[in-house]
Parts: C-alpha cells; sequence; structure tokens
C-alpha cells in the first residue's frame, strides 16, 4: 500500500447538511477535517428542504444565519389525503425553508473559514486497521485520519464495498424535485398525498416553491414520462394539480432519485460513524430529515471532540456513546415515521384517520411533536 498524501485528524466521507456542519463544529475545535465530496458547490439536491427551528440554535453556533440567506419562516402545516381532504394546524415548534443549493454552499463557505478542507472528489474505499482509517479516492488519492464519518448520503457503492445489509435489498421508491414560481403561503408547509406517495410543498429562498414527492417506482414507470404521471396521478389531488398547473417551472428538468431505502442502517459500520442519511431516512412524510442529518452532526462531533480532548475515552467507547446518543435522539422518530408511512399508503385507511383529526385536532401536533425533537442547545 502506498504511502498517504496526507493525515487528518478526521475525514468527512459526503459534502452535505451532516457531513458539512461537522467539518465546521470539528474545525472549530482545532481538529484537522478534510471533506471528500464528489460534487461542486452549489448544486440542487432531492430533498423537501423544510427544517425545523429544533437547530437553529446549533446553526448559529456554526454562524450560519438561515434567515440573513433568505429563509422563509414556517409556523402552519397542511396536510391533505388522496381525496383531497385538508387539516391544518400549527406546527408546534415551527422551521423554516431554504433550499440545498443554498444551505449547503453556505455550510461549504463556512467550512473553509473555519480551517477544514474540502476536496472535489469520489472516495473509492475506506479501510481500517491498526486503529487508523485508510482512504482511497477515484483520482487515486490516499488519505488517512484517526476517525471517518460517513455522511455520503442514501446509498453508494462504499455501502456495497462496506457490505452494509440494507444496500442487498432493492427499494421500490422514486423521488422527484423541482422548483416554481407561484403562489403559495410562505409560512406553511404542506403535505398532499396522492395514490401510491406524497408530496411535500413550502416556500424557500427567492419566492420559489420547493415541490418534492416520493411513489412507487413500478407505479411510476407504468406512465410514459414524469408529466404524464403528474397529470394522471398527482393532479387527482386537486390541491396538487393547482400549485403544479397554476406555476411556472425554475428548473429546466426535474431532479429525480431512486433506490430510495427505508430500510433500518447501522449508525457504526467498521468504526465509520454514520451522519444523516447515511445513518437512516426517515419517511418523507415526517418531512424532518434535514433536522435530523444535523443534529446527528452535532452528537457526532461533540463526542468526537471529546475523543481528542481525553485520555480516557477509547474507541469502543466513543462508538458506544454515540450510538446511544443516536437511539435516544431518532429511534422514535424512525419507529413513528414507519408508522404514519404505512398509515397513508392505505387510501380508505388515512380518510378514516383523516376524519379522526378533524374531531380530535389535538392529535396532529402530537404526532408532528414525535417526529421532531427538541431545540438543540448550542455547543
Amino acid at each position: 500500500m502506498s504511502t498517504a498524501n496526507r493525515t487528518f485528524d478526521v475525514i468527512v466521507v459526503g459534502g452535505g447538511l451532516a457531513g458539512l456542519s461537522s467539518a465546521i463544529h470539528l474545525s472549530k475545535a482545532n481538529l484537522s477535517v478534510l471533506v471528500i465530496e464528489k460534487n461542486s458547490f452549489p448544486k440542487h439536491k432531492v430533498c423537501g428542504e423544510y427544517i425545523s427551528n429544533e437547530v437553529l440554535p446549533y446553526l448559529d453556533f456554526l454562524d450560519i444565519d438561515v434567515f440573513k440567506l433568505g429563509a422563509k419562516k414556517i409556523d402552519k402545516f397542511q396536510l391533505s389525503t388522496t381525496k383531497s381532504k385538508l387539516i391544518s394546524t400549527a406546527l408546534p415548534l415551527g422551521g423554516f425553508g431554504i433550499s440545498r443549493f443554498c444551505l449547503d454552499n453556505a455550510l461549504a463557505k463556512r467550512g473553509l473559514q473555519s480551517g477544514a478542507e474540502i476536496l472535489q472528489d469520489s472516495v473509492e474505499d475506506i479501510q481500517f486497521s491498526n486503529d487508523v482509517f485508510s482512504v482511497v479516492t477515484k483520482s487515486d488519492k490516499q488519505f488517512e485520519a484517526k476517525i471517518v464519518i460517513g455522511a455520503y448520503g442514501k446509498r453508494s457503492n462504499l455501502d456495497i464495498k462496506l457490505k452494509r445489509q440494507f444496500i442487498k435489498s432493492k427499494s421500490p421508491y422514486l423521488a422527484v424535485k423541482t422548483h416554481v414560481k407561484g403562489s403559495f403561503p410562505e409560512d406553511v408547509v404542506a403535505l398532499h398525498n396522492f395514490e401510491g406517495g406524497y408530496c411535500g410543498v413550502s416556500k424557500v429562498e427567492n419566492d420559489s416553491i420547493n415541490l418534492c414527492y416520493i411513489t412507487n417506482f413500478n407505479s411510476f414507470k407504468t406512465y410514459k414520462d414524469i408529466d404524464e404521471f403528474q397529470q394522471k396521478v398527482l393532479y387527482k389531488n386537486t390541491f396538487l394539480k393547482d400549485i403544479f398547473t397554476n406555476s411556472s417551472p425554475v428548473f429546466k428538468e426535474p431532479l429525480t432519485i431512486s433506490q430510495i431505502s427505508f430500510d433500518s442502517k447501522k449508525p457504526i459500520e467498521n468504526h465509520i460513524i454514520m451522519c444523516g442519511d447515511t445513518a437512516a431516512l426517515i419517511h418523507p412524510l415526517s418531512g424532518n430529515g434535514m433536522s435530523m442529518a444535523i443534529r446527528s452532526a452535532q452528537i457526532a462531533s461533540t463526542l468526537i471532540i471529546n475523543y481528542f480532548n481525553s485520555e480516557n475515552l477509547d474507541r469502543e467507547t466513543l462508538e458506544k456513546k454515540y450510538l446511544r446518543a443516536w437511539n435516544t435522539a431518532f429511534k422514535l422518530r424512525l419507529k413513528t415515521g414507519h408508522i404514519i408511512a404505512d398509515l397513508f399508503n392505505q387510501p380508505k385507511l388515512s380518510e378514516v384517520l383523516m376524519q379522526g383529526l378533524k374531531w380530535f385536532p389535538g392529535i396532529l401536533p402530537y404526532i408532528i411533536k414525535r417526529t421532531h425533537g427538541k431545540v438543540m442547545k448550542a455547543e
């Protein structure tokens, strides 16, 4: 094996919300950090682009002011069934809408200012031996680090190399995301169900409306293209029809991503600390994956800093602490998300549930709280 190009305290594989937040946090603690990200910044990503206010204190700690970036304050939630029955409620904690194009770019700039290095490349392999990681990239660079954070997203060839269990099963889900210009309240995040899926709607910076939906690929492929699928399936929900038909596209073409898996993942694999979607993917119906990614970065970074600063904290203890903290923060959210998705995947049952929510309006805010965390204390 060739000699490593350079050695770092921490290598972060993936420059999304979790990876970049970790890079800033760790760099602020004077650790040497390398982020390896295959894409350049800025870049749009398939994402719901609504974030719970629970992360605001932590983003402030990272020196990120989302409202200066143009984020929209959101305090209302709307939910509709496939038959266009609508229920509205106040969001217990509130949130904001901001695009990944904008937020990822701001985090990357802040990471560089904090002292982290960002390399545009793809990671081909990660090996762990003698308590040190060796990371090899597509351009044949090799780096070493004491700690590696996996924050490379929903699925990757790395998952195959690491022999992760979830990657062995094909997933039937496809997601589509676009930005449009039109009329939609900037203080609302909506979740509109259609047969075989659901679509999130919220405003982001520059008054664009983010439309992001997930559906079963087997149902989708029976139509000739995205337009036909939307017209014949999504438009059966009158709220979605109104939004799509009375708006103009910002993107030339919608973005898509397939093989989305909601199967369980392990937050630690081969001693790599997994964050964000790499550790777990919550159903978009719960609408809080971006907050979870940022929160997981905070948990991991805090423990990693303690690991480097404490002579009594070994790797095994670090991993146990992370797994315990991760489960405390997210296990209930993920379980609730699965239950909600399963219920709304049954149209007749979802109509009955919606009627129950109208009779007992206090239930919906309670469900929302179970998929959101408490306000995160800044480190």
